[in-house]
């Protein structure tokens, strides 16, 4: 299992930008894929964004245009930067890490409240 810390949560209005960080315990060059997922109270998990080891970028439609996800090799991390913020981002944010060895390791989210 790879261990993952998620911060940079918090309360903004709408329109405005968050940074999220996760900090995994394995050198992220090693992890297929890093992912962000997105959780809202009665809701399913969503897929918002996943980078490959080789590079290749996934969104979810709803975040496509306003979210970006990078990896940063050296401080093994992978971020999202939120632009243009809606209150339906609204949600419990967590990270994951697939390794073909390891299978599928979850951060504990944070959460990221958006007020219109």
């Amino acid at each position: 299992q790879v261990q993952l810390v998620e911060s940079g949560g918090g309360l903004v209005q709408a329109g405005g930008s968050l940074r999220l960080s996760c900090l995994a315990s394995k050198n992220i060059s090693t992890i297929t894929r890093l992912g962000w997922y997105r959780q809202a109270p009665g809701k399913q998990r969503e897929m918002v964004a996943g980078i490959f080891s080789g590079g290749r970028i996934e969104y979810g439609d709803s975040v496509k245009g306003r979210f970006t996800i990078s990896r940063d090799n050296a401080k093994n991390t992978v971020e999202l930067q939120m632009n243009s913020l809606k209150p339906e981002d609204t949600a419990v944010y967590l990270c994951n890490a697939f390794l073909f060895t390891h299978g599928v390791s979850w951060g504990q989210g944070t959460q990221v409240t958006v007020s219109s």
